[in-house]
């Protein structure tokens, strides 16, 4: 690697830190860093840009704007943009390869861009767009990519062509946050770059994979001179091998076998290989269709005849259906296979399945199980007609994309609530361990839970669940086990865990302790008017809040039935007899990583010392311990006169 390809590196990573503390500073008010650490990174990435002549996007010495269009503009090709010649076999690689240099690299599986360089700075970013010709404008969303370069040390004018292209890891986290999901990470890309909203393409974490340089330059005689030439100006490039032209066909076979797309993190097609020698390729021409300087391997869908047994039909969050073609097992590529996604009701329809049908299945581009084809086609299988998680009517919609899917239009559908239901198992409420996100739809969508109290009567639902994708006996029973000791609550976990607004863990605690543990008590309470604001740290906010939950009769329709699975058992966290330690009676506010505590573990140790805990820090507050990465509340603290501990400071008081 060189000197310059290093400090690329090294801005990606401080671009890359600098995100995540602005994420932590701005989003969740929780600072990762000092603000001394904040300036001392964006200075060295400054320095840096000012060094290489390289400005990276993302880079918050260059804050992209939120540009919203009223549609994109046609912009013609330099160049037409014409395809790879396919084929499914090694062997027409091993032919093409023959006596030559030649380079081999992922064919990446995204939408495909060409992004113009004049005076050192991007220019216009285009689409592939009509048949390689004319393409659209969408400089707008390029700029919000994670790793296109905004400024580059060549001052000459050039173009790049390469892939935009969403991460699998990325695409999981991005298709749970929207209403309506995508099945491939490609239909994700291409519409995210085609946001008329660029701040709404920022969301989507796209990033561009360069694989062609376009210059008027001749001294890049060769491939490997043009990929150098994209790293040294801060491109990421599409990964490859090179072969030079004493490759044997038995290694070029070999090094086919190398490239794994399911070790790969990001979407691929197929492998490209090509000329290292450009004036050769340039040679070869090329037909109306594709140039001959280089060839690609799509990989051959191996299909599975197998036998289809059922429809999956779960309801997501957005309200959409989404259907599951369910089969009797097959091993593709090492891995059992039962199930396969069909995207929408119009492929469920041409597909026309039905209880006992013979069907081919394959696994697209390797990874995501598809049905093939259906040979008996019998269309016994039929949507139904309500809701399988509210019992409500459902109703076909047309989508942005032209195509049908089934919606259930209850606002009030469990399906739609998941983010409660989240909120309600996690670990610092009732924590329920075994229950994601991911699973908690799939669960809801199917109509097992559609309140609180159905999360206690999972076990009627056993063979299902140890049946669905991800799932087994042995995560049932470990499911099941934490199910069966969250019966047991403090009534601090129960009110955390109802989603009260402003209402949460500490807040919790204040009316455990108040009420003395006791969940009719603090009902009772409410029932009779109770000013909540006579506790203290609580305002009318807070006590609005409380009765406005208590009074929403379709909260109470996931909450109430809760209460006849659970047993509530008093907050005992061992409290100091003595009193005599210096934090008794005191409010105490913790920040930054501890060493010796977790969040929760500093909030009991002060409760065990009659301290009273708080979240924030106010002329109130009588000490603050300060961890590791404090940040806006040390400086409040020490704006205010707040008395400091160090965690050991903390230590040596209780000692002494």
């Amino acid at each position: 690697m060189s000197a310059n390809q290093t400090k690329t590196e090294r801005m990606r990573e401080l671009i890359r830190k600098i995100k995540e503390a602005d994420i932590a500073y701005y989003k969740y008010d929780n600072p990762s860093m000092t603000d001394r650490e904040y300036d001392l990174l964006v200075d060295e990435l400054k320095g840096l840009e000012a060094e290489t002549g390289l400005t990276l996007s993302g880079s918050p010495t260059q804050m992209v704007s939120g540009d919203i269009l009223e549609e994109l503009t046609p912009v013609r090709h330099t160049k037409p943009m014409l395809s790879a010649d396919k084929t499914k076999s090694v062997d027409d690689l091993v032919r093409f390869a023959a006596g030559r240099d030649v380079l081999l690299s992922w064919k990446m599986d995204g939408l495909t861009l060409v992004l113009r360089y004049e005076n050192g700075s991007l220019i216009q970013a285009i689409t592939r767009g009509r048949e390689g010709i004319i393409g659209e404008d969408v400089t707008h969303t390029v700029r919000t990519f994670l790793n296109v370069p905004l400024i580059v040390p060549t001052r000459d004018p050039f173009e790049v062509r390469g892939e935009g292209v969403i991460s699998w890891e990325n695409f999981e986290k991005i298709n749970l946050s929207l209403e309506e999901g995508y099945s491939h990470p490609r239909n994700l890309a291409a519409g995210s770059v085609r946001q008329l909203d660029a701040s709404e393409s920022k969301k989507r974490m796209l990033e561009f994979f360069a694989f062609e340089l376009i210059t008027d330059n001749d001294h890049h005689v060769n491939k490997l001179s043009h990929l150098d030439f994209l790293e040294a100006n801060g491109f990421t490039v599409v990964p490859h091998l090179y072969l030079d032209a004493e490759t044997t066909p038995e290694r070029v076979v070999e090094l086919v076998q190398v490239f794994q797309p399911k070790k790969f993190g990001y979407p691929v097609d197929g492998l490209i290989m090509e000329y290292a020698d450009i004036a050769y390729g340039r040679s070869l021409g090329a037909t109306g269709h594709h140039e001959n300087r280089l060839i690609a391997l799509k990989w051959e869908d191996e299909l599975y005849e197998t036998r289809f047994l059922d429809l999956d039909v779960a309801v997501t969050r957005s309200g959409m259906v989404s259907l599951t073609g369910i089969f009797e097992p097959v091993t593709i590529d090492g891995t059992q296979v039962s199930r396969a996604y069909l995207h929408n009701y119009d492929n469920y329809l041409k597909l026309a399945l039905g209880k006992g049908d013979t069907i081919r299945v394959y696994k697209a581009n390797m990874i995501i199980p598809q049905i093939a084809e259906n040979l008996t086609k019998s269309g016994t299988c039929c949507v139904p007609s309500t809701c399988p998680c509210c019992g409500k009517p459902l109703f076909i919609h047309t989508t942005s994309g032209g195509t049908r899917q089934f919606f259930c239009e209850n606002p009030q559908c469990a399906a739609k609530l998941v983010r409660k239901f989240v909120h309600f198992c996690e670990k610092t409420r009732m924590n329920i361990e075994g229950l994601s996100e991911l699973t908690l739809e799939k669960f809801i969508g199917h109509g097992w839970i559609r309140t609180f109290g159905d999360l206690y009567t999972l076990e009627q639902h056993r063979e299902e669940i140890i049946r669905t994708e991800g799932f087994g006996e042995k995560s049932y029973e470990r499911l099941q086990a934490s199910i069966e000791k969250s019966r047991h609550c403090t009534l601090a976990q129960f009110i955390a865990g109802m989603g009260i607004p402003m209402v949460g863990r500490h807040a919790g605690r204040d009316l455990d302790r108040y009420f003395h543990g006791s969940w009719e008590a603090f009902e009772e309470a409410i029932q009779s008017g109770f000013d909540f604001t006579q506790l203290p740290d609580f305002g009318k906010t807070m006590n609005n809040n409380i009765y406005q939950w208590y009074a929403d009769t379709e909260e109470e329709k996931l909450w109430r039935p809760l209460l006849q699975y659970i047993e509530f058992e008093k907050e005992n966290p061992t409290m100091n007899t003595n009193m005599s330690n210096p934090f008794a009676g005191k409010t105490v506010v913790a920040t930054g990583k501890l060493e010796n505590y977790t969040r929760d573990g500093i909030q009991m140790k002060l409760l065990s010392l009659g301290a009273k805990p708080a979240s924030s820090v106010s002329k109130k507050t009588d000490y603050l311990i300060v961890g590791e990465k404090a940040g806006s509340k040390l400086a409040k603290a020490q704006q205010l006169g707040v008395t400091t501990l160090t965690e050991q400071e903390f230590e040596n008081m209780l000692a002494e």
